[in-house]
């Protein structure tokens, strides 16, 4: 009766799309997961109509473009609307998968560290070519903070230098920790209420409480998932603030 948590993250091949260099190419659970994320997004925002009185649909689609809208405007001005394809993209992909994530013997797409790195590496170079491409060598004045003593900026310098390409890191982590440690503690606790189910009318007693608590986690996992992609967009927004208003 025990159950694997970790089983859930597994990524199996479903077909082999060719090979390149020697290297299987191959279609998996993972890629099947994006796109049909992808193709909810495109449901909701193809489908959602652009009627006087809007619908749910049409609700849901112009709250969410508002949402993200607003969030570009008060972190990086709205000189930054211009990144609002790529910001609304990020959001709308990151909520709906992990959303599909939390439906049981599904798979969550930002649960796997690579994902989520290929995420915050696009962000990050986007950052990098844009603010050299905007400022030009203007961009290093964010390496560079207004009022620091002339005999500790080479200190302060080096410890900016270290954390502009540290985010990255913390970027997709902080994603890809809260998604993967979320189902393993709704796994472990899902897998309890089947043990003690198995054991009979005393077994049935016990599970009530992981059942309770299962039931909360579940609720817990909505708000996170939201919490994520919300997340996740601030922080790109922060960083493209930086790329069109370096210095501090």
């Amino acid at each position: 009766m025990a159950a694997d948590p970790i089983h859930q993250f597994q990524i199996t091949k479903l077909f082999t799309i060719g090979h390149i260099g020697g290297q299987e190419i191959a279609f998996t659970n993972s890629s099947a997961y994006m796109f049909l994320s992808v193709a909810v997004i495109s449901l909701l925002m193809i489908g959602a109509g652009r009627q006087l009185v809007p619908g749910r649909f049409q609700s849901v689609a112009e709250i969410s473009y508002e949402f993200v809208a607003s969030t570009i405007r008060s972190t990086a001005g709205s000189e930054g609307m211009k990144f609002f394809p790529l910001v609304f993209s990020l959001f709308m992909f990151i909520a709906v998968s992990n959303l599909i994530g939390i439906i049981p013997y599904t798979f969550t797409v930002s649960s796997h560290l690579i994902v989520t790195v290929a995420l915050a590496l696009l962000v990050f170079f986007i950052v990098l070519f844009y603010g050299l491409y905007k400022n030009g060598l203007k961009f290093f004045k964010l390496f560079v903070p207004s009022g620091v003593p002339i005999y500790i900026l080479p200190l302060v310098v080096f410890i900016e230098v270290i954390s502009f390409f540290l985010k990255p890191v913390s970027h997709s982590v902080r994603l890809f920790a809260n998604m993967l440690a979320g189902h393993i503690a709704l796994k472990v606790f899902a897998s309890f209420v089947g043990m003690l189910g198995a054991m009979g009318i005393l077994g049935w007693v016990g599970a009530v409480l992981p059942l309770g608590l299962t039931i909360a986690l579940t609720a817990l996992e909505l708000l996170v998932a939201f919490l994520q992609a919300y997340v996740f967009t601030i922080l790109t927004c922060i960083y493209l603030n930086d790329a069109i208003h370096p210095g501090h």
